[in-house]
């Protein structure tokens, strides 16, 4: 049995749909995403599973049980906040405790589970400090903590490291999917950042216009999409419309005819397997892009470096493939000087065949 499911969920502000028919299911022990850009719905949907917005229609079902209609109080779903909420007053430790004394719960246990929260977080050391003392990272830790001190039937997180520099984020997201997993907790995480979502979700629910376009495994999503939009918004992609040649069974690839020349292209996996004539979009992301491969590479083309942008780690090119604009990211690369005339590759596996433009 799911730990959560949403079914039909809709919801409208006057005239405008910010929900329309949500179906989800979050497994237990799942960490579950809500990835998309800013006006797609899902906070809206977080707040509706927390009861702290009513859904014009659908249902939530919490752990078997029909919630709909129960107030936040009721339903047993911790939240952390982008914006941490934490009382300025109290300290550490009085925040965490804070939930548990309105359930009346006995003071040992209070006071035990306290201990053990402020030691899963890395705290114990801070509990008496003041929560205007402390770091923004430490702060999110004291937010986490106290949700997980309620020991709720789902975890929710809305935007929870938006408010972190980079570093702090890359550190706590990882922090926060290592909690959860030695936990066994099940968690609906709200975020517009792609790498947070990547890097720490178990799935991720991509939405756009209060509906989820695709629902999958970070890899395949990033891999193998469904459609332009999720490829666009889990990172930088180069996409050319190409008409199928062939299928080649002896090796499972379909033969393209595309700006970059022939490309052979591996349909394992792929959303869409074309046929013969059948014209498709072919999707190329930077770092699949090899540079002077070698000469027994496949799908290799000629190209000139039109621009170099050093980036420490990774070094980004735009290259002209006889007329073509292509992208490309190497790491630990060489110099290129801009003119520079260069042998590209794409390997037949790293290609996604996505649905053509007027079909999406």
């Amino acid at each position: 049995m799911a730990a959560l499911e949403i079914r039909g969920i809709s919801k409208s502000y006057g005239r405008t749909p910010v929900l329309r028919g949500i179906d989800l299911s979050v497994e237990a022990g799942e960490l579950m995403f809500l990835l998309g850009p800013s006006g797609c719905g899902k906070s809206t949907l977080l707040r509706i599973v927390a009861g702290l917005i009513r859904q014009d229609a659908g249902t939530v079902i919490l752990g078997g049980c029909d919630v709909s209609a129960l107030p936040p109080e009721s339903r047993n779903t911790p939240m952390v906040f982008q914006n941490y909420a934490l009382w300025p007053h109290l300290n550490v430790a009085e925040n965490i405790e804070f939930g548990l004394r309105i359930r009346k719960l006995p003071q040992a246990e209070i006071r035990k589970t306290v201990g053990e929260m402020l030691e899963v977080v890395g705290m114990s050391e801070f509990a008496k400090r003041k929560v205007n003392e402390l770091s923004g990272g430490q702060q999110q830790r004291v937010a986490l903590a106290r949700a997980l001190a309620l020991k709720g039937d789902i975890l929710l997180l809305d935007e929870p490291l938006s408010n972190l520099d980079a570093r702090l984020r890359d550190l706590m997201r990882l922090e926060i999917r290592r909690i959860c997993k030695e936990r066994g907790l099940t968690a609906l995480y709200v975020t517009h950042d792609r790498r947070e979502a990547l890097s720490v979700g178990d799935r991720i629910a991509v939405m756009k216009d209060g509906v989820v376009f695709q629902l999958d495994a970070p890899r395949t999503l990033y891999c193998r999409p469904a459609n332009r939009f999720t490829a666009s918004f889990l990172g930088d992609a180069d996409f050319m419309e190409a008409k199928c040649l062939r299928i080649e069974s002896e090796n499972g690839c379909a033969v393209f005819d595309t700006p970059l020349g022939e490309l052979r292209v591996h349909l394992d996996g792929q959303p869409v397997q074309p046929a013969p004539d059948a014209v498709c979009t072919l999707m190329v992301r930077p770092e699949a892009v090899r540079v002077n491969p070698g000469d027994s590479a496949t799908n290799a083309f000629p190209c000139i470096v039109r621009d170099s942008v050093f980036l420490g780690e990774t070094t980004g090119l735009t290259l002209d493939a006889s007329g073509f604009t292509l992208h490309a990211s190497e790491s630990a690369a060489p110099e290129r000087r801009i003119g520079d005339t260069v042998t590209c590759a794409v390997p037949p596996e790293s290609v996604a065949i996505l649905p053509p433009e007027k079909d999406r």
